[in-house]
């Protein structure tokens, strides 16, 4: 005889808008977050948050910001200040070929 299980209680899969996880993984990985406690706050668990990160990221393609701030330089000449999401960050020096500092932003984005 087959085995019928019946849950009467409230569905535990819940849906969560794009926005919504945007918020969430914002929270989670802003300075200072610990991603537990953002993952306790929207009841669930940080393996959910972690993927929801790694989708997000494959979904990203076109510019992000850029700030120009005076006065930053590198002895004597221009340089680029890159700062990915997560704190990571690079200065390259005007005097760099083009190819090799296009080369440390597309290892940096896919670290």
């Amino acid at each position: 005889m087959a085995r019928v299980e019946v849950i009467t209680g409230i569905e535990r899969r819940r849906r969560w808008s794009e926005d919504q996880k945007r918020e969430i993984v914002a929270a989670a990985f802003a300075p200072g977050a610990v991603v537990s406690t953002v993952a306790r706050r929207a009841d669930l668990s940080t393996g959910a948050i972690y993927r929801w990160r790694r989708e997000l990221r494959r979904e990203m393609t076109g510019f992000s910001e850029v700030v120009v701030a005076p006065g930053v330089a590198d002895r004597g000449g221009h340089s680029i200040e890159v700062m990915m999401g997560d704190g990571v960050h690079a200065r390259i020096p005007g005097s760099i070929p083009p190819e090799l500092a296009a080369a440390v932003v597309k290892a940096l984005v896919r670290r």
